[in-house]
């Protein structure tokens, strides 16, 4: 396991290094120029090259990235032009929020989808089994906009269980903060419960039909053992795979449901910063990002290890 984890850390630092450049040099080719788009109206050549200086945009882009590269290392991430405070304060106040919004959202999705494939697979060819195929099916095709529409007229406008939009940090009230996110956590973690159902059911379909399975069965196992034990365990790769893919598309910020519910995450802070030309927000955020998803890949692989001893050796 440790040499495991010791491979895999050394494989981030160039894959990161990667990453770095890829998001600078991409970020060069956005339309516009964000002196400009800090100046307003004032089109004075001296404002602007007193705005480029300032913000190093008069220097090659060489020179720009590593300067760039060297405040990331030392937890710098550069000032907003827009807003004119740290990046990383930003995040800071943003990442929160997204991290509860995904967490919950991936919560009700392993709950239903992983729970939703076992039923399915162990009632192979029964009415339950097309029941809850058909249900997956209409969870992936139903839109996030149009399904986060529907539950706020229902539950916020005709039963005013909910509020409809808004967020209050869990710190402050954790009741109130269950209230204002649930909503957007069931539209976010529906589609995915969809595709986990599917690959549960895929899954444990060619786990149960393993040697080691009829073997557990042969020897009078109960039927729970047997599935949740023997079966499941082994069926875990897959899921621990998109498990940990979607829980990073969540990390990078859901734009229309956080639009829709008015939650102050991610999606809407990059969204912001690229309408606003605010390079540096953007470099960060999306430096955020690419480095959770890193990170989640490697916790994939560690739980691999952990779910199938045979990869131990």
């Amino acid at each position: 396991m440790l040499g495991l984890l010791g491979r895999r850390l050394l494989q981030i630092l160039p894959t990161l290094f990667f990453v770095s450049i890829l998001i600078f040099g991409l970020q060069q080719l956005l339309p516009g120029d964000p002196a400009l788009a800090l100046a307003g109206e004032d089109k004075d050549p001296e404002v602007l090259a007193q705005i480029r200086a300032r913000y190093h945009l008069d220097q090659p882009v060489p020179v720009q990235y590593l300067l760039w590269i060297r405040g990331v290392l030392s937890g710098d991430l550069g000032q907003s032009i827009r807003l004119n405070v740290p990046v990383a304060d930003l995040i800071l106040q943003k990442l929160p929020v997204t991290l509860q919004l995904a967490a919950m959202a991936m919560a009700i999705a392993l709950a239903i989808g992983v729970t939703a494939g076992i039923v399915s697979a162990v009632a192979k060819g029964s009415w339950i089994d097309y029941l809850v195929s058909t249900l997956s099916l209409v969870g992936i095709s139903t839109p996030n906009f149009w399904l986060g529409i529907m539950l706020i007229f229902v539950f916020a406008v005709q039963l005013g269980w909910l509020p409809a939009s808004g967020y209050v940090s869990p710190f402050e009230d954790p009741l109130q903060s269950l209230a204002t996110t649930i909503l957007p956590a069931f539209v976010l973690g529906n589609a995915i419960a969809g595709v986990l159902m599917r690959h549960t059911r895929g899954a444990m379909l060619a786990a149960l039909s393993s040697d080691y399975v009829r073997t557990a069965r042969a020897k009078g196992l109960r039927a729970s053992t047997v599935i949740l034990r023997h079966a499941m365990r082994n069926a875990l790769t897959p899921i621990i795979t998109l498990g940990a893919l979607e829980f990073g598309t969540l990390l990078s910020g859901a734009v229309l449901t956080e639009q829709i519910f008015t939650i102050p995450g991610f999606g809407k802070l990059i969204v912001d910063a690229v309408f606003n030309r605010d390079y540096a927000v953007v470099q960060g955020v999306v430096l955020v990002t690419a480095t959770s998803y890193i990170l989640l890949n490697l916790l994939a692989d560690l739980g691999y290890v952990w779910a199938n001893p045979r990869l131990r050796t």
